[in-house]
């Protein structure tokens, strides 16, 4: 081997923040380094192997494609090569001496201290790499690029401190090699039992051959042992081509660990095989935790895509809705051309039919899950936001997305959302015809509104949305099993049979009482609001702002307003309540001066109790003041 060329550079700051931390703190489940590993060294084959498809002289002719284990017990290292699509010099650089994966600060923000949790972190942010330096001081990776020569391999080199090597070597065989100087009290891992009871625990089912030296047989004594050959000590079949039934729950769970990279159990699965029109195998996992990127619609995401087991790609999204970008898995297609390509699939026609079925069958796991109330509120907590946008996404499947929403409501303990749409439906009044929802900032905010008030003095339940989704989603759905929805806080409250109306001459008196102190209101507030009217909607507050029927939403605009989209103006209608003391006492004032203190610290409380910002709070807090020192004197 020659070499030239050496350089000594640092490693990104993030880099070093996680070295750190492998070396010193996780120490919990140490073993998953070679699943790393091993699930690297498979990822190069798999894209060699596709790289072939357009350039066949990057596969030698003769050569099966596989991953080899060594160990030197002397020496205490323990050597992962593959024959893969390797590396050049720069990539090295790139892959090895930074972690290229948007987010690691998240990641490092998001450790807490907990060896186990923190450990179970590394999958979500794609650093398995680096699990190399919790059981090596020292890793040293080779690599000859698929598309270079001889001379032009990499030599790479780290102890794992704030500096690492790069030398430009010659290597003969295409692919990497990644040894791992064992630390001190490592040396169990220089085992080659130790080392196969890991490959069959967590990568038996990896696709290409893994191979260790034979254990040495017992000889006779004055025989010669034979020079121990190479073994296959994985299955080395695809998992989604056998059948279900020969597959056990830990090898569904191992083997979406090695998919994913993720450290935990996955929470449900599907495995399934389509013959006929169309023909292909796919196994699909909903993980137990939202990965870091999920509200980042942006980010990579999809399945790992196979064509007669052939791997193609990764992270193809055109099989799922953007939705359901949480569900991981494989797909193996016997209808797909081995030279697909992704602008292809965007305009395959049986990518459709596949995509409808396969997001289907997704739905169905997830409506499975739910029968579960404990484990759907598991799913729910993590994943509930992002199914929110479904409605909108996939019309074809709106009914059954509504039926697996979940919403917090008048009747709900604190801001949980574990009440279905169905179950409203149940606890329905005889007489109610729609469902009720009040949309708001945040929870507490919603369960709050002034708008509530006249429904739980007559025990109409009510949606109480908070999520900045929320009055989006709603606008898509329309309505459920026939029942429209209906915002508490829009246009005048029609409570259809349910409203108790007094009798007609009675309310005529009341208009009639305060028909002076509406008009008053409107001349004070003049263009700050559409119209000023009483209302028959509160019952303990003196007033709300409510928005006509035809006006965008109070959230929905503060949600496109911190996008920094702009928003059409809007007036909302001032409503009074004749019944509230504080009304009664506007409607009698006689000094105009209190009276405009007084109607103006009113609609002021107005616009607090929505969650919206006052625009001039100084003047609030001095009529307030002013109010406040009249009474005490």
């Amino acid at each position: 081997m020659t070499t030239a060329q050496k350089e000594t550079m640092g490693f990104q700051s993030e880099a070093k923040q996680l070295l750190h931390l492998m070396i010193h703190s996780l120490y919990s489940n140490k073993e998953i380094f070679l699943r790393e590993l091993v699930s690297n060294a498979n990822d190069a084959i798999d894209k060699r192997r596709f790289a072939g498809l357009s350039d066949p002289a990057l596969l030698e002719e003769g050569v099966e494609l596989g991953i080899t284990i060594d160990i030197d017990e002397d020496a205490q290292t323990v050597t992962v090569s593959d024959n893969g699509i390797g590396m050049t010099r720069d990539e090295a650089i790139s892959h090895l001496g930074t972690i290229a994966k948007s987010g690691t600060a998240q990641f490092l923000e998001s450790l807490t201290g907990d060896q186990q949790k923190d450990a179970q972190l590394i999958g979500q942010f794609g650093v398995g790499f680096y699990s190399s330096f919790i059981v090596a001081d020292e890793v040293t990776v080779e690599s000859r690029s698929a598309s270079a020569a001889p001379e032009e391999a990499v030599l790479w080199h780290s102890a794992g401190e704030a500096e690492f090597d790069v030398e430009t070597v010659t290597r003969e065989q295409v692919g990497t090699s990644v040894t791992l100087h064992l630390k001190a009290d490592e040396t169990e891992f220089a085992n080659g039992w130790r080392l196969r009871s890991i490959v069959k625990k967590y990568a038996d089912h990896v696709a290409v051959p893994v191979r260790m030296l034979e254990e040495p047989a017992p000889v006779a004594e004055g025989e010669e042992a034979p020079e121990p050959g190479y073994e296959v000590v994985n299955t080395a079949k695809a998992l989604w081509t056998r059948s279900r039934t020969d597959v056990s729950e830990d090898e569904y769970k191992e083997f979406y660990k090695l998919v994913s990279h993720d450290f935990d159990d996955p929470m449900t699965w599907s495995h399934n095989r389509v013959e006929g029109k169309l023909e292909y195998s796919s196994l699909l996992y909903i993980p137990n935790r939202a990965p870091f990127d999920l509200y980042q619609r942006e980010s990579p995401r999809g399945l790992k895509l196979y064509v007669q087991r052939v791997f193609i790609m990764d992270e193809a999204e055109q099989f799922l809705p953007l939705y359901l970008r949480f569900v991981r898995g494989v797909v193996d297609s016997s209808d797909l051309s081995l030279n697909v390509s992704r602008e292809i699939l965007q305009k395959d026609p049986t990518i459709d039919s596949m995509r409808s079925a396969l997001t289907k069958r997704v739905l169905d796991m997830i409506e499975k899950l739910a029968a579960d109330d404990e484990q759907y509120q598991t799913f729910w907590d993590e994943f509930g936001q992002v199914l929110k946008e479904g409605p909108a996404e996939d019309f074809g499947n709106k009914e059954k997305i509504a039926a697996l929403l979940r919403f917090a409501t008048t009747i709900s303990e604190g801001a949980t959302q574990n009440q279905s749409l169905a179950g409203y439906i149940e606890r329905m009044k005889p007489e109610q015809d729609r469902i009720y929802f009040v949309a708001a900032e945040n929870y507490h905010t919603a369960a709050n509104s002034p708008h509530l008030e006249i429904f739980r003095k007559k025990g109409i339940e009510v949606l109480l949305l908070h999520d900045r989704i929320d009055e989006w989603l709603v606008s898509h759905l329309g309505e459920f099993d026939g029942k429209a929805f209906q915002d508490v806080a829009r246009g005048e409250l029609d409570l259809g049979d349910l409203d108790e109306s007094e009798d007609e001459a009675e309310q005529e008196k009341v208009e009639e009482t305060y028909k002076g102190l509406v008009e008053k209101m409107n001349e004070l507030l003049g263009e700050s609001v559409a119209e000023v009217r009483l209302t028959n909607r509160l019952t303990d507050s003196p007033a709300c702002l409510v928005v006509s029927e035809d006006d965008m939403g109070m959230q929905m605009r503060r949600v496109l307003e911190s996008a920094g989209q702009a928003v059409p103006d809007s007036k909302r209608t001032f409503e009074l309540n004749p019944e509230h003391p504080l009304v009664e006492k506007l409607n009698d004032e006689a000094d105009m001066d209190r009276f405009n203190d007084l109607a103006m610290v009113l609609y002021d409380q107005a616009i607090l109790a929505e969650g919206s910002q006052l625009d001039e709070p100084a003047n609030y807090v001095s009529r307030l003041n002013k109010l406040l020192l009249e009474l005490s004197s």
